[in-house]
Order: structure tokens, then C-alpha cells, then sequence
């Protein structure tokens, strides 16, 4: 089926908001949902990783089911998830409960992950898919600029729990978009009945793939230091360096002008210079500038504007690496991309979540030490990229 580039990042890249908006209009809203729920920072925290373990974990479900039933019906059932979650997140008493809702909410946005990237592989291949990966990315680009500022606008009026209705609103509209403007992908002729030794051998494919594995733990370790961030900056910049909600929007807006440009780099990069040349440079610079900032940050008295300067070029970096991975990571398995795309997901969702876990305890409302575990990850991303087999 050929569809053009263009009108398939375009609706593609729509779908795919629906999880960022989750994550990043929800952002300006932590610090009030501390005080109206009555919790400390370290409860909210968890309704994010809550959010990614389930959407790691769901993962695993939807890619080996839409190999089997197609790539629109998992869309429909996790976009119906997804609203329950998004009402049940609105109504929510507790910290516990939201907790809960938002897993869900997780469970039901990992299929506008995992089924994107299965329907590029049904598309393309090779340096076409990481154009049209970039081009997702770059519809994409609007949550972490706009979301936020949106959810600052949001919540002094309407309050926190205005937000979740909102989710629900667009993921209704994803819905209608899924139903009328995403064609199916994967012919009858091509999808493969779902059993458990086919599951099982699939896996096993994947897993005694070193080249997959290394592709996948690159992008792991980048989305882990993105987790972070997301779980820290809020209160980071509320409690060191006094901004409000508006002022953070735009902030955490400028960190992520860097990622998505870079993305948009990674196509006519791989074509000239080859897929692993490009990852690599990729996640070198994201290595270096994370590195260089921890060091000042140690060091001396950091300044707001240097710690978003370098998280934009360190951002850069993993945006540079991020799709190139995908594609990469996905290229030789085109006859299990829904399996291939799921697991790789869940193991970049899972990473991400327990980085937040395991931080967690260390997190002092200063810049230190979520800028020391984006160092550490980007630092392992690019040991990760020395393994990768050169590929043109």
C-alpha cells in the first residue's frame, strides 16, 4: 500500500499526542496536586512512573495482537482504555487512586506507541522510515511546547483535575481520526496467528539479537534521562530556581525545541552518512553536554539559563539517536514489527519507569541529581552505540 509521507506522518503524528499530552500538560499541575491531595513530592512522582510502567508492560499486548488482528482495532481498544483511565484520573480522591487511573491511562497510550512504529515498518524501510519517523516526531513537537503551557493555563482556572477532561476530549477526537483518516497496514496475507510458541520464538529471536538489543537499550537509557527530567524539572525549577508554572511551561518548551530539531536532522544525516554514523554522533554529543553540565553543576554556582542550554544540546543529542534506533532496531524483523516494536517499547517504558524508582530516594529539589542520572544514561547510551554493527 503506498501512502504518502506526509499524510501518514499527519496522522500518525496526531495519534501519537495523545500520549506525550498525558505526560506533559500534566507537568505544570504537580506541585498543586501535592498540596490538594496532601501528599509529598515523591507520591506524584509515582503517578508517573504508574503511567510508564503500564505503558511499558501494555506494550508486550498490542504489538503481538496487531500482528494477528491488524494495526487498527489495538488503536480503537487502547484509545477506549485510555478515556477510561483519563475520566477515572479527573474523579480521583487519593494520591492511590490516581496512581491507579493513571496506569491505566498507560495501558491504554502504549498502543499509539507501539502501533505507529509497526505501521512505518509496514510502510518503509531504511533511511524512508526514518524520515517518516522524524516527520512523526516533528508533529510530535507541539506536546512538549504547547502541553505544558496549556496545562498552566489550565489549572489556575480550572483546576488540576480540568486537565484529564481535556485528555479524554482528544483522545475522543484520536478516536474519530483513527476511524476515518488511518488506513489498515498490514495485509490479511501477511498477519500472523497469535500462539504461544510463535510468541515464544519471536522473543527468542529478539532477545538473542544482539544488534536489536544494543539498538534498543540505546534508546532505553535516552528515554530513561527524558523520564527523569519529566518526574524532576517541575519542582527543580519551582524550588531552585523559583519559576512558576507559566515560566517552567516555557522552559521545559526550549528542552525540547533541541530534541525534535535534531529529529528532523536524523533523515538526510542517515542518507548521506549511514544509520549508525548518525546514531553514534548522536548520542556522543548527547553524552558530552550531559557530562559537561553535571561537571558545572558540581562545580560551580550554575545559572538557570546554562542548565537549560545544555539540556537543549543534550536533548539534541538523543533526538539525533532516537529515531535512527527505531529504525535500525526494527529494520530485519519486518515479519514480527508489531512483536519487535512492543517489546522494544516495554523495555524502553520500563527502564524509564524504574530510573524514576530507583532515583527517587536521591531527588533533593535541587538540579544535581536529576542532572547526574541523565549523565549516567546518556553516558551508557553511548557505550551502547560502540556494539552497534555499521550499517549504511
Amino acid at each position: 500500500m503506498t501512502v504518502g509521507l506526509w499524510r501518514s506522518a499527519l496522522v500518525l503524528g496526531l495519534l501519537s499526542l495523545v500520549g506525550p499530552f498525558a505526560i506533559d500538560m500534566y507537568l505544570p499541575a504537580m506541585p498543586e496536586i501535592v498540596v490538594d491531595l496532601a501528599v509529598d513530592e515523591t507520591a506524584i512522582q509515582a503517578t508517573i512512573t504508574a503511567y510508564f510502567i503500564g505503558f511499558g508492560l501494555a506494550q508486550m499486548l498490542y504489538g503481538p495482537w496487531s500482528d494477528q488482528a491488524g494495526r487498527k482495532l489495538p488503536i480503537y481498544v487502547g484509545l477506549v482504555v485510555f478515556i477510561v483511565g483519563a475520566v477515572g484520573a479527573a474523579l480521583a480522591g487519593t494520591a492511590v487512586e490516581l496512581t491507579g487511573w493513571r496506569f491505566l491511562q498507560g495501558l491504554g497510550g502504549a498502543a499509539l506507541m507501539v502501533l505507529p512504529r509497526a505501521i512505518i515498518r509496514d510502510l518503509h524501510t531504511g533511511p524512508t522510515a526514518t524520515k517518516l519517523m522524524a516527520l512523526i516526531m516533528l508533529v510530535i513537537s507541539i506536546s512538549p511546547m504547547l502541553a505544558p503551557l496549556a496545562g498552566s493555563v489550565v489549572v489556575p482556572v480550572f483546576g488540576w483535575r480540568a486537565i484529564f477532561f481535556i485528555l479524554c476530549g482528544g483522545a475522543l477526537l484520536s478516536l474519530l481520526l483513527a476511524g476515518t483518516s488511518l488506513p489498515e497496514t498490514l495485509a490479511r496475507s501477511d498477519r500472523v496467528p497469535f500462539n504461544f510458541r510463535a510468541l515464544f520464538l519471536g522473543m527468542r529471536t529478539l532477545i538473542l539479537d544482539r544488534q536489536f538489543l544494543a539498538l534498543t537499550f540505546v534508546g532505553a537509557f535516552g528515554m530513561a534521562s527524558f523520564f527523569v527530567f519529566i518526574a524532576s524539572a517541575a519542582f527543580v525549577y519551582r524550588d531552585q530556581y523559583g519559576l512558576g508554572p507559566t515560566e517552567f511551561a516555557l522552559a521545559f518548551a526550549v528542552n525540547a525545541i533541541g530534541f525534535f530539531a535534531a529529529c528532523q536532522l536524523a533523515g538526510p544525516l542517515a542518507e548521506r552518512f549511514g544509520l549508525t554514523v548518525v546514531i553514534r554522533l548522536g548520542a556522543a554529543f548527547f553524552a558530552a553536554s550531559a557530562s559537561i553540565l553535571l561537571v558545572l553543576l558540581l562545580t560551580t554556582e550554575t545559572h538557570l539559563f546554562v542548565l537549560i542550554g545544555f539540556l537543549l544540546c543534550a536533548n539534541a543529542g538523543f533526538g539525533l539517536a532516537l529515531p535512527t534506533t527505531m529504525v535500525m532496531a526494527l529494520d530485519e524483523h519486518g515479519a514480527i514489527a508489531g512483536l519487535a516494536s512492543s517489546f522494544g517499547g516495554a523495555l524502553q517504558m520500563l527502564t524509564g519507569g524504574l530510573m524514576i524508582v530507583a532515583t527517587g530516594p536521591f531527588f533533593d529539589g535541587t538540579a544535581i541529581p536529576m542532572v547526574a542520572v541523565i549523565a549516567i544514561c546518556a553516558c551508557a547510551s553511548f557505550v551502547l552505540t560502540l556494539v552497534v554493527r555499521s550499517r549504511l
